[in-house]
């Protein structure tokens, strides 16, 4: 089986590990072969929380730089930041609403523009998937399924061995009960947000 390389990054309190755990689920509900690995950092402070997850066979999770086949960042000056994982062959999705580190609050650090950060990936990279996923998130009921919306555009793109019903099954199976028709919703607005961009 193919190899495909994903990486996710977001700041801490995001969801990045559920994103990464719903992947996982899908994945071995489709007896596909799956690596993960996670750096935490400094997650409960903000810090950034990145996932590596290898679909396929593959010994390793190591992805080194310019290997991605595929980068979703939650946060977009993570996505520029985990921008040398990327090669000219590369998918980038990525959430458009900043969540600005402390330094920028202080006034001791800059926010780059959007519009700046898309055109350095666009640069750089196959092809960027971008929106504002926390509103649709909210759209979908709840903030923090920004990951799960996510997910929508990620499995929209069609570059995981992985399908819309293995990740809804994933949802059902991985999220709170509570959660599950929420995270459901947030999959599909993603998923159709995806198929605009």
């Amino acid at each position: 089986m193919d190899t495909t390389r994903l990486i996710i990054v977001a700041v801490g309190g995001q969801g990045n590990l559920l994103a990464s755990k719903v992947l996982g689920e899908a994945a071995l509900l489709s007896d596909i072969p799956v690596k993960m690995s996670e750096i935490h950092g400094m997650a409960q402070r903000g810090g950034v929380v990145e996932s590596a997850i290898v679909f396929g066979d593959a010994q390793s999770t190591i992805i080194s730089d310019g290997e991605a086949d595929v980068l979703v960042g939650f946060e977009p000056s993570e996505t520029l930041r985990a921008l040398n994982k990327c090669n000219p062959d590369t998918v980038v999705i990525t959430n458009t609403a900043p969540l600005p580190p402390f330094t920028v609050g202080l006034g001791i650090g800059v926010y780059p523009e959007i519009d700046v950060i898309e055109q350095q990936i666009k640069n750089k990279t196959a092809r960027l998937v971008s929106f504002d996923g926390i509103d649709l998130a909210k759209k979908a009921g709840n903030v923090m399924s920004l990951n799960i919306v996510l997910l929508g555009a990620l499995i929209q793109s069609d570059i995981l061995p992985l399908t819309p019903e293995s990740i809804k099954k994933a949802i059902e199976t991985t999220t709170k009960k509570a959660f599950v028709k929420t995270n459901l919703e947030a999959f599909q607005l993603g998923f159709e947000a995806a198929k605009r961009t």
